[in-house]
């Protein structure tokens, strides 16, 4: 017979959060062997957290991990805000990030067993969403920014600058988590977007009567207007209104290498 006590069970039960009678056949199948019992609840457990796995993750956390010249941006998905707030999830983030940060991608399937545990325990749709990892070119400068809201990431990023500053990198990070540019000069943003967009302002242009002579000029302002809003050199600066992120970068002979965004639920 395995050799276990009441208490073996409730600690089982407080670690993993699996029923009485779960936690008492895991031991006896594993002999009373705690790391056993816990892989069993997590093998046979997981048969039922399947079906979580079509379940909507719009939850979670984004966290940011720098070493150097180099930085990493992990999201960690669950289903609602009151997991996401849990003691234990914000943290295993953060291990995420540094793992990814020291080892890359491949470092993060070191942790699928943990990931599984979550979902058991929890009881919600918990995966590993968007990874980033920018290793910055020598001489340049990376800063990271982590927008919190309710005491956890929501909104991570990182930007690299060739020249500029330290604190002029870590205000455009800021800026991004504000605005959340979808790219960072015109030429990035995909060809397919702009096209369907200039046909919608020639469309409302046209209905509105304006005049023929005039409308690609039209068109084309009203076109500069939308690249303006989602363009991020094109901004203008969160801090000063008076200026573009273009016209900063400018004046403090900088330019924009990359930046990189997660957002929570987005």
């Amino acid at each position: 017979m395995a050799d276990f006590t009441v208490k073996d069970i409730q600690a089982l039960r407080q670690e993993t959060g699996a029923g009485m009678m779960d936690a008492k056949r895991a031991l006896t199948a594993a002999d009373g062997d705690p790391e056993a019992a816990r892989k069993w609840l997590r093998e046979h457990g997981l048969a039922k957290a399947a079906t979580r796995t079509d379940r909507d993750s719009s939850e979670g956390v984004a966290t940011a991990a720098v070493s150097g010249n180099s930085a990493a941006l992990v999201e960690l998905k669950c289903e609602t805000d009151f997991v996401a707030k849990s003691d234990a999830f914000a943290p295993f983030a953060d291990e995420l990030a540094a793992a990814l940060l020291t080892d890359g991608e491949s470092a993060l399937d070191a942790f699928s067993d943990r990931v599984d545990d979550l979902v058991v325990r929890l009881k919600e749709n918990i995966s590993v969403g968007r990874t980033v990892i920018v290793h910055a070119a020598e001489g340049d400068i990376l800063s990271t920014y982590v927008h919190r809201q309710d005491g956890r990431g929501v909104n991570a990023v990182v930007v690299e600058l060739a020249g500029g500053s330290e604190e002029l990198a870590h205000d455009i990070a800021v800026h991004v988590a504000f605005t959340r540019p979808v790219a960072a000069t015109r030429d990035a943003v995909p060809a397919e977007e702009v096209a369907a967009e200039r046909a919608t302002l020639e469309g409302i242009s046209r209905a509105e009567g304006k005049p023929e002579a005039a409308l690609e000029k039209i068109v084309e302002g009203r076109l500069s207007g939308w690249f303006a809003e989602r363009v991020l050199v094109e901004q203008k600066f969160v801090k000063d209104e008076k200026q573009t992120i273009a016209k900063l970068l400018e004046a403090a002979g900088a330019t924009l290498v990359r930046f990189e965004q997660i957002v929570v639920g987005s």
